[in-house]
């Protein structure tokens, strides 16, 4: 397929028979990501998808590019490996809220610190769906499933808490079906150089229905969640008459409607350079507004641009050197005592 070919979100579709359960979140996610990628005049002979196990991770089958479906929480080390292997590669990482804050967490923890150039699509649905809904690490308190029958005592990760703590340089928030709002999403996270974390809402139809009702209910969506844009206020609410203030006691964001002596002047701006703007937004939960957009991004050194700086073809060569000396056992005699 030719580089300079324009190429439709149709292009990015494979002939591989979708397998999610019907009304599966993961559904309206996939199509987001083929008009992503179409939109960024992405190419599939340089684009690849890495996953892990899970719901999410079947996605790579259905991507019209490179992919692989590695194991459980492992996907950031291939990932990594990709990008480092071939830095001319636009990697994509796709995990849920198990495999990548349970058995994969460690692993994303260092994929985040390091800036590795990638998206990484964590698909949240607060439960266990492949494995028949056990509680997640994301799971709210008090959630029933086969492994909590008398509800969750777990106290829940946050995701982009847990992305802010890593270090990471981008840090995004969106739902599974808006799809005008996550493509654009997509392609920011795209355009960045360095580790982009975009968590989205996923609504996991058959074992945690609806759990985000409460953000993201078309009818009260507006009065739910909070667009954050850089350098904007923080203005929400169906007429637009709220908004977001930092308490200088607390130190806390509050929700103020505007009128009787408070004005926009009043509110918070966002800025998304801003760790510790970051760090109340991402901790937002109902019923205060959920945050969504942009949350973070910085610029900060990238990982496989340095590993390419140090001496890369001397490394090759120690490399082949290594693999050309046959076999150690065997050249025992030629090898000097310390």
């Amino acid at each position: 397929m030719s580089q300079t070919q324009v190429l439709s979100f149709k292009d990015f579709a494979t002939d591989q028979e979708v397998r999610w359960c019907p009304g599966c979140g993961d559904y309206s996610i996939l199509k987001a990501v083929q008009r992503a990628l179409a939109d960024t005049g992405a190419s599939a002979e340089n684009t690849v998808f890495v996953s892990g196990i899970g719901c999410s991770s079947r996605l790579p089958y259905y991507v019209e590019t490179y992919g692989f479906h590695t194991i459980h929480g492992r996907a950031p080390a291939v990932a990594t490996g990709v990008k480092l292997a071939n830095p001319e590669l636009d990697v994509w990482l796709v995990t849920g809220d198990g495999d990548g804050l349970s058995i994969g967490g460690n692993h994303l923890l260092h994929v985040l610190r390091r800036n590795v150039n990638m998206n990484i699509l964590l698909f949240n649905n607060e439960i266990y769906g492949l494995t028949k809904g056990q509680y997640s690490p994301t799971s709210r308190e008090g959630t029933r499933s086969p492994t909590s029958p008398d509800g969750s005592f777990d106290n829940p990760v946050i995701p982009g808490s847990f992305a802010l703590g890593a270090g990471a340089s981008f840090i995004a928030r969106g739902i599974d079906i808006d799809q005008k709002g996550l493509p654009l999403l997509l392609a920011d996270a795209q355009a960045h150089q360095g580790t982009a974390f975009i968590e989205i809402l996923q609504n996991c139809i058959v074992y945690n229905k609806d759990v985000f009702d409460d953000v993201v209910a078309k009818k009260q969506a507006k009065e739910t969640q909070v667009q954050v844009v850089h350098g904007q206020p923080l203005i929400y609410g169906k007429d637009e008459d709220k908004g977001l203030r930092l308490n200088t006691q607390t130190l806390a964001l509050e929700s103020v409607t505007l009128g009787n002596g408070i004005t926009e002047a009043d509110l918070l701006v966002h800025d998304e350079t801003n760790p510790i703007i970051a760090a109340l937004l991402v901790a937002l939960a109902p019923p205060m507004p959920t945050a969504m957009g942009i949350i973070h991004r910085v610029e900060k050194p990238v990982f496989d641009q340095a590993y390419w700086e140090h001496k890369p073809t001397q490394r090759s060569a120690k490399v082949r050197d290594l693999l050309r000396t046959g076999n150690m056992l065997d050249r025992r005699n030629e090898v000097s005592p310390r």
